[in-house]
């Protein structure tokens, strides 16, 4: 992290403790204040710790109420709701170092027939560097232990390259016949306006990782040898990067997998109860974004944005562009959004259709609410921690995992009431 993106995550956090965002003093807000009490710390929720692990990513909940929770370094553990976690033996081998590594995590909308797994990371690249990776495998449980078998990998970036911002997020499409990833830039910036390569892109797939039927793009393919570049200093010295030309070893059907581009680094994905499709992405310095996402439309990255490059040099505002699709919402002072939950619980009944966005550099929990294709900032909260992920579990809490080499599981559950 830069400095000055540092200097603008403390004032975010500042920011934070004393301030829910611009939509604080609305009713909604007074109607939570009533039904649910603040504990010690301010928050209108209890926190239970639950166990620790060392550099948790992402977590998906099993049928029996115990969960994997996936190591960015290469490993996945299970975790046991009544205490303990162990090792799943049969992970891929990953790249790990920076912000690579094994990523998300989900099961299959099948799962209790199938045992489908399905994970993303960073995989090394025989082009050189590395390039993100979608694989599955089947989740078996015996007397010889928990392992994934059978892990196949069912997409990638052949390209490979240099650089961070895999993206690497995984969402169930509402009928679970079909899956959308989020694939980074990688800190190269042009690429995601260049529909010859995923990056910067969101993919729609189907379950086996193939371009799913009724993409903006058709069958249309892409060019069999694109240009990798290294990540430049900015978008300024992003447009003359010079790179090289890598072939990559078969038909590109990167155009017909797109289902929208412009993206810098989506972090969360989630659909609403209406079948909305919303996003959370990194974006530079002052310019973090929450996106409603629509078939083929372009979401304007590294060409506008509400932030600037990390060492000042400006970059034209999503208003010089109408044609290119602007957020719901941005984030300056910057929170770093690393994952969002759409909640559907009833633990929680007045934030039913929120989202809550984990917040990396604003170390927070952030309630955004929606209003059709509207959207408007709630609640902030304080976590005194880096938060990579934040999800629904059984019984609709909400789980929250901390960032870092002794990142710890988190339980959030109502205070008592008066």
């Amino acid at each position: 992290m830069s400095f000055i993106r540092l200097q603008a995550a403390t004032l975010a956090v500042l920011i934070g403790a004393c301030s829910v965002g611009s939509s604080s003093a609305s009713g909604e807000n007074a109607t939570v204040a009533e039904q649910e009490q603040p504990g010690p710390s301010g928050r209108p929720f209890q926190v239970t710790p639950l166990a620790t692990f060392q550099s948790p990513w992402a977590l998906a909940f099993l049928p029996d109420g115990s969960a994997l929770v996936t190591e960015k370094p290469g490993r996945v553990k299970l975790w046991r709701s009544g205490g303990g976690t162990s090792a799943v033996a049969g992970v891929p081998t990953v790249a790990s170092g920076g912000q690579g590594g094994l990523l998300d995590i989900k099961l299959s909308p099948t799962f209790p027939d199938d045992r489908l797994v399905y994970l993303t990371y960073a995989e090394p690249s025989a082009k050189g560097g590395s390039g993100l990776a979608l694989a599955r495998a089947v989740l078996v449980q015996d007397r010889a232990g928990t392992r994934l078998d059978r892990s196949q990998v069912i997409w990638r970036d052949p390209a490979g390259g240099r650089g961070g911002q895999f993206g690497a997020i995984i969402a169930f499409a509402p009928d679970g016949r079909s899956l959308f990833l989020t694939s980074g830039e990688r800190q190269r910036f042009t690429p995601a306006q260049d529909l010859n390569q995923p990056l910067g892109k969101i993919l729609h797939l189907t379950l086996d990782g193939k371009p799913a039927a009724g993409n903006p793009l058709g069958n249309r393919q892409g060019e069999r040898t694109v240009t990798v570049t290294d990540p430049p200093e900015d978008t300024r010295a992003a447009r003359d990067m010079p790179g090289r030309r890598v072939s990559l070893p078969g038909p590109n059907l990167t155009p017909a997998a797109t289902w929208s581009s412009g993206h810098r680094n989506p972090y969360g994905l989630a659909f609403d109860a209406q079948g909305r499709l919303w996003e959370t992405e990194m974006g530079p310095r002052g310019g973090d974004e929450l996106n409603l996402i629509k078939p083929g439309r372009n979401y304007g990255w590294p060409l506008v944005s509400n932030g600037r490059n990390y060492n000042g040099v400006p970059i034209p505002a999503h208003s010089t562009r109408p044609d290119l699709e602007a957020p719901k919402l941005f984030w300056d002072p910057v929170i770093s959004p690393s994952s969002l939950l759409i909640y559907s619980g009833d633990l929680f009944p007045q934030w039913k259709g929120s989202g809550f966005i984990g917040a990396l550099s604003g170390q927070a929990l952030v309630r955004v609410t929606f209003d059709g294709e509207r959207a408007a900032n709630a609640d902030r909260w304080d976590m005194g921690a880096r938060i990579r992920w934040v999800g629904q579990g059984p019984g609709g809490a909400i789980y929250l995992l901390e960032d870092g080499e002794s990142g710890r599981l988190l339980r959030l559950a109502p205070t008592a009431r008066r």
